[in-house]
């Protein structure tokens, strides 16, 4: 495989990936944004509320397979390559993408509609988990040192322009179509939509080359023995990265992916305002996300976190309070949100890679970031739809304030990595995470 030796080169891949990740979340992103049709079409709709919660669950059990995908095609990144792993789950998500959009209604085979759904959310788990982190990898590797927090904000740019595509297809297919054809068969237009653009990644993909970290650190294993990575070592790493995603997790799928849809269903907010909203304030996240990565080029990865933890324990209560039947305020609760959740999502690519030694990093940010996922992200809009249907929405508020502070903490726990060669990156307790020649390097670098 060819070594990324230039910038030139190194830009090139950075397009390919970029382009791929943000189809890839396009898929992702259509169960959530069309979750409210795919509980007329693919359960018992006789209880509407009842329906969207099972359609909630299924989106929360495909979660379950995340990471188990992360750890698989993790595997595979730290072996054989990352730019395999990524055509891989690539080609996965187009696959299941386009299976949704061709299963029978429930009126037509039953039950079997929820059970074919949900193996398609099983599947979209797996490509997903090992998508996200061997591309979190990837970005981080690629990169130049000194501007790593900038170009790892190019992942959840390219993460937003997906959402916001689907967002986009989803206002011009309710203004197009209208109510009844939308209920009817336009949300399946969606999922071919995806399923087709999955295929145009696959071809940018494989115009990528492999990190010279990956090549260098594979050489040197090969030349001498191979470390490994003790338990506690392992655990030390995980718990790190727990506590950076857990509320960036909960906070994302309840203030961004689900928002348009629980303002239409619990705000009766018109579905063309809902969506033209969220895809306002997407981009105004767009523009934020690279300067908060280079801010944290800047003066660091810890003050990033630390400024995230506390925005989410101040907006958490304003966001819940402020949405009504008005797209506007969907339009001011995701500003708050997305602007404050950019402040971590612009150097989380970096910051996860930057925890983890490079011949595990793929496996590692892969299995525990799509984990911490499947606990806070996929459980959020369950919990969110549940706890507000029985008047309880304040504990759920309360909740993702607790995560906040979690945050906090971690802020406290983890050490600054901005600038230090990713090769350099050595497990926990060797050295509080970095190897001899990074620690004498300054924490603010």
């Amino acid at each position: 495989m060819t070594i990324i030796d230039d910038r030139t080169q190194r830009l090139k891949s950075l397009k390919a990936v970029s382009i791929g990740n943000a189809l890839e979340w396009f898929d992702w992103t259509l169960y959530g944004i069309f979750s409210v049709y795919l509980a007329m079409n693919l359960f018992d709709n006789a209880d509407k509320a009842s329906a969207l919660l099972a359609t909630l669950a299924v989106f929360a059990g495909g979660f379950i397979a995340r990471p188990v995908g992360g750890w698989v095609f993790g595997t595979i990144g730290d072996r054989y390559g990352r730019k395999l792993t990524l055509i891989m789950t690539m080609s996965l998500l187009a696959l299941t993408s386009l299976a949704i959009a061709l299963i029978p209604t429930y009126q037509q085979i039953g039950v079997g509609a929820s059970i074919l759904l949900f193996l398609c959310r099983l599947l979209q788990g797996l490509a997903h988990g090992g998508e996200s982190g061997v591309a979190f990898t990837y970005v981080a590797e690629i990169a130049p040192k000194e501007r790593r927090g900038f170009w790892s904000s190019s992942v959840f740019v390219s993460v937003t322009i997906g959402v916001m595509a689907a967002t986009a297809l989803a206002a011009f297919l309710t203004s197009t179509l209208g109510k009844a054809a939308m209920e009817s068969w336009g949300w399946r237009a969606g999922f071919a939509v995806g399923a087709l653009l999955g295929v145009y990644a696959l071809f940018l993909r494989r115009s990528a080359t492999e990190s010279a970290v990956f090549e260098e650190s594979a050489a040197a294993e090969a030349a001498h023995s191979k470390t490994e990575i003790t338990g506690k070592q392992a655990a030390r790493i995980a718990l790190n990265i727990v506590m950076l995603g857990a509320a960036s997790n909960a906070a994302y799928y309840t203030w961004v992916t689900f928002a348009p849809a629980t303002a239409i269903a619990t705000h009766g907010m018109d579905p063309s305002g809902a969506y033209f909203a969220s895809l306002l304030a997407q981009i105004a996240c767009v523009l934020w996300l690279p300067v908060c990565g280079l801010l944290s080029d800047r003066f660091g990865r810890k003050p990033m976190v630390m400024a995230w933890g506390l925005s989410v324990v101040v907006f958490s209560i304003p966001i819940a309070k402020i949405v009504t039947s008005e797209p506007w305020t969907l339009f001011v609760a995701q500003l708050m949100g997305l602007g404050s959740w950019a402040l971590l999502a612009a150097i989380f690519p970096a910051l996860l890679a930057e925890q983890v030694p490079t011949q595990a990093r793929a496996r590692g940010v892969g299995f525990v970031s799509s984990l911490s996922v499947a606990i806070f992200g996929g459980t959020a809009p369950y919990l969110n739809t549940w706890l507000n249907s029985i008047g309880l929405g304040h504990v759920y508020v309360g909740y993702v304030m607790v995560l906040g502070l979690v945050a906090c903490l971690a802020s406290l726990m983890i050490r600054e990595t901005a600038g230090v060669d990713l090769n350099d990156i050595a497990a926990p307790a060797m050295g509080n995470g970095l190897s001899r020649s990074s620690r004498l390097m300054p924490d603010n670098v």
